[in-house]
């Protein structure tokens, strides 16, 4: 099929701004567009790394204020697993299928060179089904359940002084793949100057790695000036709390301690709300789009090239996906044809080579056989003469046996002869 040069008109010099004469209903579509949406529903994937008993199925529960009912996890796993559960929720009118992976057993290993190893191949994993539903002749993303993972959250144990090798080398190999929140848990045990140290001391720590964690967005201007701000605040320290105190006259998700109260929602003792906000109430569909714009992207087009596909030829002139595939097609045709030439050359020299082994067996055999008849014909001869010889002893013998019975009886007449004289 020969290729026709299509020459496409540039678009933006014949675009022409035209008034209405009247109200035609278009501008409806923003509202169509939340209707649909609110009637198939939103998906919202969250990974959570971090190492056992940091708190994050209780920082879970915090901040969908639910409870997910979720088992501790042991400290003996020899590797780390990745356990995910799917639920549905629903606030006002809108539902959420909302997806919790957690890392089972992270960091508990005494060799933690390959806990990142796991993660890596999940996400992995989740845009791998992606893509091969992608590229069904069938589709149906509509119904296609996304499993690709929105956000990481990054649970950093407080321990005051900087963050560890094994979580610089995840975050690492994470960045291009997922969008990452660190956040410090247990934000309740240092105190608030040691807090901004540690915080501080991380941010210079994933700068000097060249790691990229997740930026709010700030182009936005409804929600610049307040994104502005809470990246600022990152690593959000966090606290989260299944247990309910009664402070005044409402009851708060809190933490209580011999020295006084831990409240998960007030801004002056822990970043949790800040979380939040910019979690699930401002950012979320931002998390939504980077994960299938950028980070779903980076792996599609990847994973294309290793297939062999490529937006530009050899000579780096464009290229569509069909002229690949046919290109690819007429490669991997030449190439059978080149191994069936192969094989059927390999065959004919496998024939040849039985046939002359055959043919020498053969010959073997008719040495063999007029070797063995040329013995048997000896064998024979000398049989036979050696009859003859028996043959002519036993004529001999009975010639022999006649003569002396000839010659007895001679003698008995002779002897009676004699006797009757007397």
């Amino acid at each position: 099929m020969a290729g026709v040069d299509v020459q496409k008109p540039n678009m933006e010099n014949h675009i022409r701004n035209l008034k209405l004469s009247g109200h035609v209903g278009f501008d409806s579509l923003p509202d169509q567009l939340v209707s649909k949406s609110i009637q198939n529903g939103f998906i919202f994937n969250i990974m959570c790394i971090g190492e056992t008993g940091l708190g994050k199925s209780t920082l879970m529960d915090s901040l969908f204020n639910t409870n997910f009912e979720s088992t501790p996890s042991p400290h003996t796993l020899p590797t780390v697993k990745l356990k995910a559960h799917t639920y549905e929720l629903q606030e006002s009118n809108v539902r959420l299928k909302l997806t919790i992976c957690d890392t089972v057993g992270y960091g508990d290993q005494i060799n933690k060179d390959d806990s990142f190893k796991a993660v890596v191949d999940y996400i992995d994993t989740q845009f791998e089904s992606y893509l091969q539903e992608e590229l069904k002749i069938k589709r149906s993303l509509s119904a296609y359940h996304d499993t690709r993972i929105h956000v990481c959250l990054y649970f950093i144990c407080p321990t005051g002084h900087g963050l560890k090798s094994i979580d610089l080398v995840c975050m690492k190999k994470l960045d291009q793949k997922v969008n990452i929140i660190p956040i410090i848990a247990k934000a309740d045990t240092i105190s608030k100057t040691e807090l901004q140290k540690f915080k501080s001391k991380i941010m210079a720590e994933l700068q000097n790695n060249d790691v990229q964690i997740y930026q709010f967005p700030t182009d936005d201007e409804s929600v610049s000036e307040i994104n502005t701000n809470m990246n600022s605040h990152i690593p959000f320290a966090v606290i989260g709390s299944t247990d309910f105190i009664r402070v005044g006259n409402k009851m708060v998700r809190a933490r209580l301690y011999p020295w006084g109260t831990v409240q998960v929602e007030n801004e002056s003792h822990c970043d949790f709300v800040k979380l939040r906000e910019m979690l699930i109430r401002t950012n979320m569909e931002d998390m939504r789009e980077k994960t299938h714009g950028r980070h779903y992207e980076l792996y599609r087009k990847r994973r294309l090239e290793q297939m062999g596909f490529s937006d530009v030829d050899a000579d780096n002139r464009p290229i569509s996906f069909q002229q690949t595939f046919e290109n690819k097609r007429s490669n991997h045709l030449q190439e059978l044809q080149q191994k069936e030439d192969e094989m059927r050359q390999m065959f004919v020299v496998r024939v040849k080579e039985k046939e002359a082994e055959l043919k020498e067996a053969e010959k073997d055999l008719h040495a063999k056989f007029d070797k063995l008849k040329k013995e048997h014909t000896e064998e024979k001869k000398k049989i036979e003469e050696e009859r003859k010889k028996l043959e002519d002893e036993v004529i001999e013998f009975n010639r022999r046996k006649v003569q002396y019975q000839q010659m007895g009886s001679s003698h008995h007449t002779l002897t009676l002869g004699k006797s009757k004289k007397k």
